[in-house]
């Protein structure tokens, strides 16, 4: 891995809500520390409501994760564009967050029960 970068199981239960409801409640999240920038929290596909998602068209690449790809919320509000993203064949070092999506905090609410 990287060495500026860190992935470690959270303890507890972690949701995502957007629109009123909640998309996401794990026990398995994970949480992706990346120099400077703010911890990022991973959720498990498994344990999301992937029926309210939507691949988008944007990817973005990052020289140490791969090619991200993103997904919109149809929320009851409305859809809320590009919320999550995903590394769905990320590079080796970082496997652990294959899988697993993570959420804009300021497009969705993510918290810790």
């Amino acid at each position: 891995m990287a060495d500026h970068i860190t992935i470690a199981p959270l303890p507890g239960t972690w949701v995502v809500r957007a629109g009123g409801a909640v998309l996401a409640e794990t026990i398995g999240a994970l949480e992706l520390k990346e120099g400077d920038y703010p911890a990022v929290i991973y959720f498990p596909r498994d344990d999301i409501a992937m029926a309210f998602l939507e691949k988008s068209d944007k990817t973005t690449t990052c020289p140490h994760k791969g090619v991200a790809n993103y997904y919109s919320i149809h929320a009851k509000s409305g859809i809320i564009e590009d919320a999550a993203w995903s590394y769905e064949d990320p590079k080796a070092e970082v496997a652990a967050i294959r899988d697993c999506l993570a959420f804009y905090p300021d497009k969705v609410t993510v918290e810790q029960l």
